[in-house]
């Protein structure tokens, strides 16, 4: 608890057990503020939503055995959007180890692939040293998960204590010095260029580049999108925001990172949501990657420049050396930009309780600064074409795991980190389902949060490919319970079930008043498909804008 509090932890976010006993009796000693989750995997998705909307690391706390394995899906969650979230497990007394004692489960050996590191302390005093490298290896470079696995009587143990102020890693160096090379190439190459688009990534948040990346933009007049991730981390109502390019990408984006002689992706890592066919994507164009994870350079797509290192310190190298060069940008480009926009962005506004109408007017409704989190599936990719984000941090999702579930208690822990903003979770009735017991945490612990269910009683993203691509014949789809009011209103939330548009916005401004969590429960056609998108095994060109 010491070390925690020398890191600046102010909350965990956890469920005690019989491995984790001693820490819990420790915390009443201490003014870090625990949060009660109700499933471990709800604690590791709080301690992620935390860590997004504040910038620091987030923490939770398990019991051994089953509490640890309840964790893993919250870890890998984390790692695979590069969320620097400390997971500390109590583990069974050391003689039992590798017995199969009672709750007894190899966290380290389970861990190892979806952490960036994990750390089993065989003595008390080793403990320091494992906080402070957790917290310096999780916040450190590209961002991740880290570990630590605590036996029980190593939590009893008493020995003399030192805490490191420092620590070094053999081997790991977390954000490497740029090459000026590797800059000069890059730069070469945008001074060639007349058709230059930037894609960024969720990189380009975590080391808060986002200046950067709008200077670069202006200077190019590049037109900018993003990958899934790298939502927000452009303003979305800026004239050069092209949106989300993938699957499910604005039309607008994908069209034009058709046509670009350059792509400069700044902190993603060329996924294949976000390339489709890889082997099609971009495949005129010359590539530059900027990135500070060098494991993610030519890995899934080759690049003709790349830069390995901070993408803010990459950037600022950059445009010195753009600017020296007096880079002249084409106003045809600027031209084309205009007449794909007319082409393909829909002016028109749907009526009625449809989805992308709703999140328009949750957009609407909001200050510029609330959070917006969000489920997975239907109501995510309706969220991300249809909510604006003019901001870094105010959009949190999961996007490389896909974690149904994960919404509302990211929103949680967005609350906690960031108390004075509205938090609205948008949701899908499935993935709601998953992790509604966390209701009994908001309300308990007094973290307001705004869930809007998009309620087309469906496994909605599966039945679209079910009608897509399997002749409409639905396996296993099918949702119809519970009713989404009285299960808020047993769990001491507010229940709210609009019937129209006009409806739906009265509700969401009582939600926002009220200082209690709400759900609003918005029934939708089942039949509702999220367009465009990619068809699987397809690539940009392939995709299908209406169904």
């Amino acid at each position: 608890m010491e070390a925690l509090k020398r890191e600046g932890v102010k909350v965990v976010f956890g469920i005690p057990g019989g491995a984790n006993l001693p820490i819990y009796d420790e915390l009443l000693n201490h003014d870090i503020r625990h949060i009660l989750a109700r499933h471990e995997q709800c604690a590791a998705h709080m301690a992620d939503g935390y860590a997004r909307a504040s910038g620091r690391a987030g923490v939770c706390f398990a019991t051994s055995g089953p509490g640890a394995t309840n964790l893993v899906t919250g870890i890998a969650n984390a790692y695979m959007d590069s969320s620097p979230v400390i997971a500390v497990t109590g583990q069974v007394s050391r003689p039992f180890i590798g017995r199969d004692a009672f709750q007894e489960t190899d966290a380290i050996g389970i861990t190892a692939p979806i952490t960036k590191h994990n750390i089993q302390p065989s003595k008390a005093s080793e403990i320091p040293l494992a906080v402070r490298t957790a917290f310096y290896v999780a916040t450190t470079g590209r961002p991740g998960p880290v570990l630590i696995d605590i036996p029980k009587d190593v939590q009893t143990e008493v020995e003399d204590m030192e805490f490191p102020e420092k620590v070094r890693i053999r081997g790991y160096t977390p954000c490497p010095p740029i090459d000026p090379q590797s800059v000069h190439r890059a730069v070469t190459i945008i001074a060639n260029s007349r058709r230059p688009v930037i894609l960024a990534g969720g990189g380009v948040k975590y080391s808060n580049a986002s200046q950067g990346l709008l200077e670069l933009s202006e200077t190019l007049m590049a037109p900018v999108a993003t990958s899934f991730m790298g939502k927000g981390a452009f303003p979305e109502d800026h004239p050069l925001s092209i949106g989300i390019v993938g699957m499910h990408g604005n039309p607008v984006a994908n069209k034009l990172v058709q046509e670009a002689d350059l792509l400069i992706g700044v902190g993603f890592r060329f996924s294949d949501r976000t390339t489709g066919k890889a082997d099609e994507f971009c495949s005129d164009a010359k590539l530059i990657h900027i990135d500070i994870d060098e494991a993610e350079i030519g890995k899934n797509k080759r690049v003709d420049a790349a830069i390995v290192g901070d993408a803010g310190e990459a950037l600022s190298m950059m445009l010195k050396q753009i600017r020296e060069m007096g880079f002249q940008a084409s106003e045809d480009w600027g031209r084309r930009l205009e007449e794909v926009k007319g082409q393909l962005q829909s002016q028109e506004e749907e009526g009625g309780l449809k989805p992308p109408a709703v999140i328009k007017e949750v957009r609407k409704l909001l200050p510029r600064n609330a959070i917006v989190t969000t489920e997975v599936g239907q109501n995510q990719m309706w969220a991300s074409l249809h909510f604006k984000a003019s901001m870094p941090r105010p959009f949190i999702s999961s996007g490389g795991l896909g974690t149904i579930g994960f919404g509302f208690p990211a929103a949680i822990g967005a609350k906690v980190a960031v108390p004075d903003v509205p938090v609205v979770d948008i949701a899908g009735d499935g993935s709601f389902a998953m992790t509604e017991n966390s209701l009994a945490t908001s309300v308990a612990e007094n973290i307001p949060v705004i869930v809007v269910i998009l309620n087309n009683r469906m496994l909605g993203m599966v039945a679209q490919w079910q009608r897509l691509f399997y002749g409409r014949r639905y396996s296993a789809v099918k949702l119809d319970k519970p009713d989404f009011v009285k299960l808020a209103e047993a769990y001491g939330a507010q229940g709210l079930r609009p019937q129209s548009l006009e409806e739906f916005r009265e509700a969401f401004k009582k939600a926002l008043k009220g200082d209690v969590t709400t759900v609003i429960d918005v029934p939708i056609d089942p039949e509702e498909d999220v367009m465009p998108m990619i068809p699987p095994g397809g690539g940009l060109k392939d995709m299908i804008e209406v169904a």
